[in-house]
């Protein structure tokens, strides 16, 4: 495209599969569409205008103008609500070839397109609407639709929508009168009908023909039967005559032989050369009677079984004669039929005329940017093609989507939402040229292609290609600002919208902006396992709680609360947004456990939450469970995929936006320049703080006995030294199972634990304890002994580093507890009673047994020669630590850090230095490192 050309690839070239769910339809389909349409440039009479696919990608001079009298082609427009800039936008994209809109969150950019979309069509234009899913379709094909619903031919299909309709209230108000198949089967109804009747006439002459066709075949069989039984009966009487004949020679035969009696005599040796003779002869005869006594039973089958189905045919038949005698003879029935069919075919003929009227008549159609490039034709003729989301979209589909287009084209978005999902730029097992390939393309979006953004992501806003929205009418003034601060500081936002909320007074919800800071309720993760960052109880516990809050205060419904109004609904009031997916399907299945089911699909990734919006939205960043961030919070700067995905995940709030944050983890790892830590810096200085304690509570090991079952049912925060009383008023409590996971074994607290244990075993709870391989230790093999002969059930992990205890799959202690060893917890311990997050935590510790390799990974470095190895200085890496030079003074605060960082500090003695671990950030160490 550069250099005038296209590169026509394979749709792995272009980045494989789009990837979301949201937006995939039929990506083979799709991308076999998209490389035929690139490869039908090279031909002659290609379908594709070039001169519109230019202007997407910067050629040509498109007429950039602005329409002078829209009132002329929209209704009412000077009554309507539109600001300067929705305004220009509208009269832009009536004047000119081309047109970008940027439409952030919240300005009105829907109203704004189904305006254009209005006037296109009363200048006489037809217009076909794409956007990436099909929610987005249905939300502007609805405005589409207000607007036109009174326009004459509206009823006849005069706006349309290709595939199926996903927007409830669209297919509800507009269903009848948009899908081609709906308006094509209303308005052929009375042909319908006819055909119906006809169809049924045949049928009913076809089955009398039937029983005609019927009858001359069963004559037919019956004289055939005859003739096979008759042909049997012959055949049984030759066969007794030929037995008979051979009986009597037989009979003859032995006359014979009885008359010549014992050979003696002169004529001896003649009478026995007859008896030989005869002898011979008898048994000839005999095998051929035997033959035909074999043959004898078989004949007689075939005779009964023709003589039967004969009998049943002619039964049959004399029915069949019977049903003739009451329907038309076969000749005149015949032409009926014929001419039924005639009547049948013409009024088919008549219905496909319908369906291609109703196809005639549509002006305005609406449909996917996949189905668009799939299909051969969708309307007649295409005037203007509008793209919507077209941030979403990626290069070759928007430039398959624009070349529909022979006379104008508009397309709006906002590049720093969510981009088109593509995998080949990332993809290791491709090739340099074809990641860079899939960089250059599907990487970008329509509104980079064209020139408008650079490659910072910063809007060329005096370009007159594009006109830019700029004022929200969605967020409270308050989430506005946040939003501006992460993704619009070039371009901040005004607010269009009052600053008083729609939601019930609560407590909780005090302002428009609040801060759950949950750094104090951390929880150390030792496992360190493969996507532990992808996941957080303790942020679990923390929306568990709000949400019980909240249905306290009567802001969602709790589950005695019947006959709920569309609005009351909890997904209609309250959306949860987490970054990861594991996180999300931890809390939908949490969430619905506790709450029930109309709490089903309150939470999901920010892909899923793109373009709609709540009037409460809390965000988990997750971030904390694991020691790394993740890919989220990993992009920097305006185009990066952080800044798009927090914009969104932000933007979606209208009255009140809750972030639950581990404040102290963020700031140790966020880069600082970032739009995540200008986020969390923005929270820090102007939103409400809830504190965690007043959601989640704080409890000593007293507290348990007193509660009442819903309160004790809440996730709390136990302090060190409380956990072991709790958890032995746990023990104490289980009644079908207890199962213990702790690396080590030590005899102090085996032995401690097993009066506790003991009891339990014989009150036939099951206790299972999950240990590594102690038979290198004969002091801890023997402390195995101990606890099988106690009862439990002991079971071998390797290399195993959990520390959680289930009881009764129902209570989960989650922390720093070695309950069989010596080291107990040295900070929090959380309990919860939920049975998926049991569930949940005994699948996580299986597949990380699974995911660990038989075999330690080879170290990094070289391995230690000895304690005092002179390689080992501070700021050297070795084992996968990083030594630093801490004084005694400042230790305490090193360790404090790399706790805030997910890490650990140790002494090495045999050293006499601190070590981290490696992956630490060195920013955070930099003060205990050697001068670069």
């Amino acid at each position: 495209m550069p250099d005038g050309k296209v590169r026509v690839r394979t749709a792995a070239d272009f980045g494989g599969r789009p990837g979301n769910a949201q937006i995939r339809e039929d990506e083979t389909a799709g991308w076999e569409a998209v490389v035929e349409r690139l490869e039908s440039t090279a031909g002659s009479s290609t379908p594709v205008n070039l001169t519109a696919t230019g202007w997407l990608t910067g050629r040509g001079r498109p007429r950039i103008g602005r329409c002078a009298t829209p009132e002329r082609f929209i209704r009412k427009y000077r009554e309507r609500t539109l600001n300067d800039q929705q305004r220009r936008a509208v009269e832009q994209a009536l004047g000119s070839e081309l047109t970008f809109i940027w439409g952030p969150p919240g300005t009105g950019k829907t109203d704004v397109v189904g305006s254009i979309a209005e006037g296109c069509h009363r200048q006489g234009l037809r217009v076909l609407f794409v956007a990436p899913t099909k929610v987005a379709v249905d939300q502007a094909l609805e405005r589409i639709c207000t607007l036109l619903s009174g326009e004459e031919g509206f009823e006849a299909g005069l706006v349309q929508r290709a595939g199926e309709i996903e927007l409830a209230s669209l297919a509800a108000a507009f269903g009848d009168k948009i899908d081609p198949a709906r308006i094509t089967q209303r308005l052929s109804s009375a042909l319908t009908a006819q055909i119906t009747e006809i169809r049924e006439r045949l049928e009913a002459a076809r089955r009398d023909l039937a029983v005609h066709a019927d009858a001359a075949e069963a004559e037919t069989r019956l004289a055939n039967l005859r003739a096979q039984r008759d042909e049997a009966d012959r055949h049984y009487g030759s066969l007794q005559q030929q037995i008979r004949l051979r009986q009597a020679a037989i009979g003859e035969i032995d006359r014979e032989i009885h008359n010549l009696g014992t050979p003696a005599g002169l004529f001896a040796k003649r009478k026995q050369d007859r008896l030989n003779h005869l002898g011979r002869k008898r048994w000839e005869s005999q095998h051929e009677l035997t033959t035909l006594d074999q043959q004898l039973p078989g004949v007689h089958a075939a005779r009964q079984h023709y003589a039967a189905e004969a009998a049943r045919t002619e039964t049959e038949m004399l029915a069949l004669q019977a049903r003739l005698r009451t329907i038309p003879p076969r000749g005149p029935l015949q032409g009926v039929a014929d001419q039924l069919q005639q009547n049948l075919s013409q009024l088919q003929k008549d219905l496909q005329k319908i369906a291609d009227l109703v196809r005639a008549n549509c002006r305005i159609m609406g449909t996917t940017v996949a189905k668009a490039v799939q299909s051969r034709k969708l309307m007649d003729a295409i005037d203007v093609v509008i793209i919507d989301e077209a941030g979403m979209v990626n290069t070759p589909s928007a430039w398959c989507a624009a070349g529909l287009a022979t006379r104008r084209l508009v397309l709006a978005g906002d590049f720093r939402q969510l981009p088109a999902v593509t995998k080949a730029s990332s993809d290791r097992t491709a090739s340099p040229g074809d990641r860079e390939h899939a960089r250059l393309w599907m990487d970008r979006d329509p509104f980079s292609l064209a020139g408008l953004v650079d490659a910072s992501g910063t809007a060329q806003r005096a370009d007159p290609r594009m006109v830019c929205l700029d004022t929200q009418y969605r967020m409270r003034q308050a989430i506005c600002q946040i939003v501006n601060t992460v993704a619009y500081p070039d371009s901040p936002l005004r607010t269009g919208r009052g600053d008083r909320g729609r939601l019930p007074d609560s407590p909780l919800l005090g302002g428009p902006l609040i801060l759950i800071d949950t750094t104090t309720r951390r929880l150390p993760n030792p496992e360190y396992r493969s996507g532990a960052h992808t996941t957080n109880s303790v942020h679990e516990a923390v929306i568990h709680e709000l949400i019980r809050g909240l249905q306290y205060d009567r802001v969602l419904p709790a589950r005695k609360w019947t006959d709920l109004s569309a609005d009351e609904q909890p997904t209609r009031r309250v959306a949860v947004i987490a970054p990861f997916k594991a996180q999300v399907k931890a809390l939908q299945a949490s969430l619905t456990y506790r709450f029930g089911q109309p709490y089903d699909g309150l939470v999901d990734t920010v892909h899923r939450f793109q373009g709609s919006q709540r009037p409460l939205v809390i965000i988990d960043t997750v971030a904390g469970g694991g020691r790394k961030l993740g890919y989220f919070y990993e992009g920097i700067g305006l185009s990066s995929s952080t800044c798009r995905l927090l914009n969104v995940a932000l933007s979606r709030a209208q009255d009140h936006l809750i972030v639950v944050a581990d404040t102290g983890f963020l700031h140790a790892q966020l880069n600082p320049a970032g739009e995540a830590a200008r986020m969390l810096d923005h929270l820090e200085r102007h939103a409400q703080r809830l504190p965690v304690d007043d959601l989640v509570p704080f409890r000593s090991a007293a507290d348990l006995a007193g509660l009442p079952a819903e309160e004790l049912a809440r996730p709390a925060f136990f302090p060190a030294d409380e956990v072991q009383r709790a958890v032995a008023w746990d023990i104490a409590q289980a009644r079908r199972s207890i199962e213990i996971y702790c690396a080590f074994l030590d005899p102090t607290p085996v032995r401690a634990w097993l009066r506790h244990l003991v009891p339990r075993v014989q009150a036939g709870v099951q206790v299972t304890v999950h240990t590594r391989d102690q038979s290198q230790d004969p002091r801890r093999d023997d402390l195995v002994g101990e606890l099988r002969a106690a009862g439990c059930q002991v079971t071998v992990r390797e290399r195993m580093h959990e520390k959680v205890l289930i009881l009764d799959e129902t209570v989960l202690w989650h922390g720093s507890l070695n309950l069989l060893a010596n080291i107990g917890p040295t900070e929090l311990m959380m309990r919860i009673t939920d049975p998926t997050c049991c569930q949940r935590v005994r699948h996580i510790v299986e597949r990380a047994r699974m995911e660990r390799p038989a075999r330690p990974w080879p170290p990094r470095t070289p391995p230690l020669q000895s304690p005092g190895d002179s390689r080992i200085a501070p700021g050297i890496v070795a084992g996968g630590r990083l030594y630093l030079d801490v004084s005694r003074h400042e230790k305490d605060e090193l360790k404090q850090l790399a706790r805030d960082a997910g890490a650990r500090a140790r002494w090495d003695p045999d050293r006499q230095l601190w070590h981290v671990d490696a992956t630490i950030p060195r920013h955070l160490v930099q003060r205990w490192l050697p001068p670069a």
